[in-house]
């Protein structure tokens, strides 16, 4: 079920390679609104690098359950030996293996365009593996909740931002006490808690929305 979930990604029009082009087109084009400025641009450097992988974690979630969900794959998979929480845990696993990973290893590249500073490379790829997989799992929480509805994708985002704001602020902290030559590591646990939070309980959560949504 993982590999047919990653070909659903990847082939044409899945959406695999639209979170990372977004991700790029926006670090890339921030020192032109923001302006040449090295030192601004380090100082802004681990924010918006978190905040453009959170909106790159975005674009592909309405597409998590939508398709399997019109085309009645999701009944099928409901009734099948295999439980729901674990079919929502692979589709989960598998929108970051096709999203939040690429991002992951993008970011590094990226940061050197905005001037971070080298010895917060390590924490931004830590947080990014750290908090990536818990946008993964929230996102699956309101892409469950929103299957059912069309053009549900703006409410998804409404329903999904303020939960991604605590994995944000964390994340973007440590990033940027360590951009600063600070002691970085204070801001790590509260990140790995919430991310260990989420993911013991949205396979539970999501399941029960879907659940809900195909009566």
């Amino acid at each position: 079920m993982l590999a047919r979930e990653i070909r659903l990604a990847v082939r044409a029009g899945g959406g695999a390679g639209l979170g990372l082009a977004f991700f790029l087109v926006v670090v890339l084009l921030a020192p032109l609104g923001i302006g040449p400025d090295q030192e601004v641009l380090g100082r802004v450097a681990p924010g918006l690098l978190w905040v453009a992988a959170l909106l790159a974690c975005l674009l592909s979630l309405d597409r998590l359950f939508q398709a399997d969900h019109e085309d009645g794959t999701l009944d099928i998979l409901a009734l099948s030996p295999l439980p729901l929480e674990a079919v929502v845990a692979v589709k989960a696993l598998a929108h970051w293996l096709t999203t939040g990973l690429p991002l992951v290893v993008a970011a590094p590249v990226l940061g050197l365009t905005l001037n971070l500073a080298d010895g917060a490379q390590p924490w931004l790829i830590g947080t990014l593996l750290i908090g990536t997989p818990a946008l993964s799992g929230l996102g699956a929480i309101g892409a469950a909740i929103t299957v059912g509805l069309r053009r549900g994708g703006l409410l998804l985002s409404l329903l999904v931002l303020p939960l991604y704001v605590p994995t944000l602020i964390f994340g973007a902290q440590v990033v940027s006490r360590a951009a600063q030559g600070l002691e970085a590591g204070a801001a790590l646990p509260f990140l790995a808690g919430t991310s260990l939070l989420v993911l013991a309980a949205f396979p539970f959560v999501a399941a029960g929305a879907l659940r809900i949504n195909m009566r």
